[in-house]
């Protein structure tokens, strides 16, 4: 089977809550520009749009944004709403709040709680949507996430959101907000390249609780923000080579075998790309080449 036939289909299932999504899903970051927020190129309209169009023709049913995506000239949100709306019935829109840039793309302090419901609304506006799929909340170094969470767990009460996650968590954290409300989904980084055993703790009870996992950058690497590693331990660019396919397509595979619950949300701007990553969830990795990944990953360290 070719890559341009193979869909989000066959990356499996997982339920967000009551929502069930395709675990290969699309990260919209990449889309505002040749590297994220003002560090790059901002992207050619038509082909992002393109790019969405083309996601969801292949299945995905899960797409992760944010209000603070955006370029000099492109708004991750807009262009969602644009390419996508009216939107189907079985898609999912993720979002984060907490971080805070404003129009000049400057970052500035995190919200506080009284400002979240700022935050939602403003997503609201952007997707078109009288309420969102699931919000995260992107812990943005406070010790203690239970004040910002329960200001979310009240826009969930009201309606205005669906599901509720956390990111950027810590195992204390993540016990913190299951005091307060559901949690189905914790987004943290997390990569084939990066040693950390928070990460793995937190994969674990993630795994326990059956929450889902969603890793970010984990084709970005150590890039981030910049986009895709061009930067590739000899374990991956081995696996790479023995199953004829690039070592981002092996890294997406490698995070998604590391559980049923764990979710992919590789993201870019490029169609053949897309394509590439959609056809990583059909990608099947031996015991002994994720061994040989997860030997590699220690030595990162």
């Amino acid at each position: 089977m070719t890559a341009q036939k193979i869909t989000a289909e066959a990356s499996g299932t997982w339920k967000l809550g009551d929502l069930p999504v395709h675990r290969l899903g699309f990260g919209a970051m990449r889309l505002t520009g040749s590297a994220a927020f003002h560090l790059g190129t901002p992207s050619d309209r038509e082909r992002s749009l393109c790019v969405l169009r083309k996601a969801v023709e292949l299945g995905v049913n899960h797409i992760d944004t944010a209000a603070f995506y955006f370029s000099a000239r492109r708004s991750a949100n807009e262009l969602i709403n644009t390419a996508l709306a009216p939107y189907s019935g079985d898609l999912v829109i993720a979002t984060k709040v907490g971080p805070f840039r404003d129009h000049s793309g400057e970052w500035g302090t995190s919200a506080r709680p009284d400002q979240l419901r700022g935050h939602v609304e403003e997503n609201l506006r952007q997707l078109g949507r009288d309420h969102l799929d699931l919000v995260y909340l992107r812990r943005m170094r406070q010790d203690s996430v239970a004040e910002h969470f329960g200001a979310l767990a009240e826009l969930r009460t009201a309606g205005l959101i669906r599901h509720l996650g956390i990111s950027a968590a810590e195992p204390r954290h993540l016990a913190e907000a299951l005091e307060i409300a559901p949690v189905v989904s914790v987004q943290n980084r997390y990569a084939v390249d990066r040693p950390d055993p928070v990460g793995d703790e937190v994969l674990r009870l993630c795994g326990e609780h059956g929450i889902a996992f969603v890793p970010f950058y984990a084709v970005a690497g150590e890039a981030g923000e910049r986009g895709a590693s061009a930067a590739h331990d000899d374990a991956v660019l081995s696996v790479a080579r023995a199953h004829g396919v690039s070592p981002a397509q092996v890294r997406v595979a490698w995070t998604l075998h590391q559980g049923p619950h764990v979710l992919a949300i590789p993201g870019t701007g490029n169609p053949d790309h897309l394509v590439e990553n959609v056809a990583a969830g059909a990608l099947r990795l031996t015991g002994e080449e994720l061994a040989r990944l997860g030997a590699g990953r220690a030595q990162a360290g």
